[in-house]
């Protein structure tokens, strides 16, 4: 979690930079080839402006919430963010491990999957043992809950 607050600063240090540094030179330099109508660097630097302006907004509202995230509220005995769960597939029988993230930080192919994702959803709050069916848009999947490392624990080997 601390991983992800550095990286969405880092983002929105290098987006301050060029909003307050690059593109006000940019737009210095556009303007001065004069007629604004028909000059497409200066609408590309104002559109990238505008652009980059709402991202460091929307960076900004989602470190925010992330700074809000309750650790004590993250449940120690079930599947929470943070979590890795060991499942077994019923379907395929084989056995995924997924550790279960935020969107910004979610790598499928690396087993990272977001608590916002069908499968994310599906796990939150499941314990070792217990079995659930997870619609997904390629069908649904079957899954026996074999293994917990909660984010409590994980802190704690760390």
């Amino acid at each position: 979690m601390i991983d992800i607050k550095k990286k969405l600063a880092e983002e929105i240090a290098v987006l301050e930079h060029e909003l307050r540094s690059e593109l006000p030179k940019e737009i210095l330099r556009a303007r001065e080839l004069g007629d604004l109508s028909e000059n497409a660097e200066y609408h590309a630097a104002k559109e990238r402006q505008g652009y980059v302006n709402a991202r460091i907004g929307q960076l900004k509202m989602r470190l925010q919430t992330m700074s809000m995230v309750d650790m004590s509220k993250i449940p120690a005995d079930r599947v929470g963010l943070g979590s890795e769960v060991v499942v077994f597939d019923v379907i395929k029988e084989e056995e995924i491990t997924y550790k279960l993230v935020t969107s910004e930080e979610a790598d499928v192919s690396n087993g990272m999957i977001s608590t916002s994702s069908p499968i994310g959803k599906g796990l939150l709050n499941k314990q070792v043992g217990d079995e659930v069916k997870i619609v997904i848009p390629g069908g649904t999947k079957q899954f026996e809950i074999l293994g917990l490392k909660t984010i409590h624990d994980l802190a704690d080997l760390s």
